[in-house]
C-alpha cells in the first residue's frame, strides 16, 4: 500500500492521487491531511505515533514550508518501509520509529523541473512515491534517481527535566479535543493516579481516563502516546488550563 499524508486539507491530495495513479496500481490510505498547517514538528510527532501501526507500505508525506526553495526531496528507506518528502526532518523521527534496530538510509532524488513551484506534492513527491512503489521498497536505492545522501535534517522532540517532585516539559502538540500533548514521560504520574498534581501551581485530578472526572472537569493523564497530557472531560484541556503549543508546563507530583 502506499499511504498519503500532509497538510493539505482539500482538494489538492486528490491531485497526488491522481499522480500516483497515473504510474501505479497500488491502494491508497489517508492518514491525515490536516495536520496544523506548515508546522512540521507537529507533523512528525503524529507520523511517529501513526506510521508503526500500518504493516510495510510506501508512505508519502508533505508537509513542505520550504516548497519552492533549494531543500532537497527525499526516499528514505526505514526497515521495512519506505518513506517520501521534503528534507526538513519531518521524516526523521518516524523512520527512527520504523526502522527499529536496523540502519535508516536516507536518499535524494533527483528533480527535474516540476509543473509548479507551489505543488511538490502533486509534481515531485507523488511521482517520487510511485516509483519507490513500482521498485519495491528493497530494491528502489538501486535506481539511478536516488542518490545516498547522509547529509539531511534531523529533527528530535524536546525532553522534560524530571525531579523527584516535579517535572518540567513542554507542550508538543494539541490534537482535535483539545488535549494539550507534553513531553513530560507518563511514569512521573505512576504514583499520583487517583490524587491530584499541581500544573504550573494549580491543582488537578489525575485520573487514567477522560470520563472518570464529571464532563467539563479538567484532569492530567497519559495519552497512548505514553506522555503527559492536560485535558478536559467532553472539552478542551488546552483552553482551560491556559497553555498552547510551545508553552512550559511544570507538573508537581510532591
Amino acid at each position: 500500500m502506499l499511504t498519503l499524508s500532509s497538510d493539505f486539507g482539500s482538494p489538492y491530495p486528490a491531485a497526488m492521487k491522481g499522480a500516483i495513479l497515473q504510474r501505479t496500481d497500488t491502494r491508497l490510505v489517508d492518514v491525515a491531511h490536516d495536520f496544523p498547517r506548515q508546522d512540521v514538528r507537529a507533523a512528525a510527532f503524529w507520523l511517529r505515533e501513526v506510521l508503526p501501526y500500518f504493516p510495510p507500505a510506501v508512505h508519502l508525506v508533505v508537509v513542505d514550508p520550504g516548497v519552492g526553495t533549494d531543500r532537497a526531496a527525499l526516499a528514505v528507506r526505514a526497515g521495512d518501509h519506505a518513506l517520501v518528502g521534503p528534507d526538513n526532518g519531518v521524516l526523521r523521527p518516524v523512520a527512527r520509529e520504523l526502522a527499529g534496530e536496523a540502519e535508516v538510509e536516507a536518499f535524494e532524488i533527483t528533480v527535474e523541473d516540476p509543473d509548479s513551484a507551489t505543488f511538490h506534492g502533486r509534481d515531485v513527491f507523488a511521482p517520487a512515491a510511485a516509483r519507490v512503489h513500482e521498485a519495491g521498497v528493497g530494491a528502489f536505492h538501486e535506481r539511478a534517481e536516488f542518490t545516498p545522501t547522509d547529509d539531511v535534517v534531523d529533527r528530535t522532540f524536546p525532553e522534560a527535566t524530571v525531579a523527584d517532585d516535579a517535572a518540567t516539559g513542554e507542550v508538543l502538540v494539541v490534537d482535535g479535543f483539545g488535549n494539550a500533548v507534553t513531553n513530560v514521560p507518563g511514569d512521573v504520574l505512576v504514583d499520583a493516579f487517583g490524587g491530584t498534581v499541581t500544573v504550573d501551581g494549580e491543582s488537578a485530578p489525575t485520573r487514567r481516563y477522560y470520563a472518570a472526572v464529571d464532563a467539563g472537569e479538567q484532569l492530567v493523564t497519559v495519552g497512548s502516546h505514553g506522555n503527559v497530557e492536560l485535558a478536559v472531560n467532553r472539552g478542551r484541556g488546552d483552553e482551560a488550563f491556559g497553555v498552547d503549543v510551545g508553552d512550559t508546563v511544570t507538573i508537581g507530583t510532591d
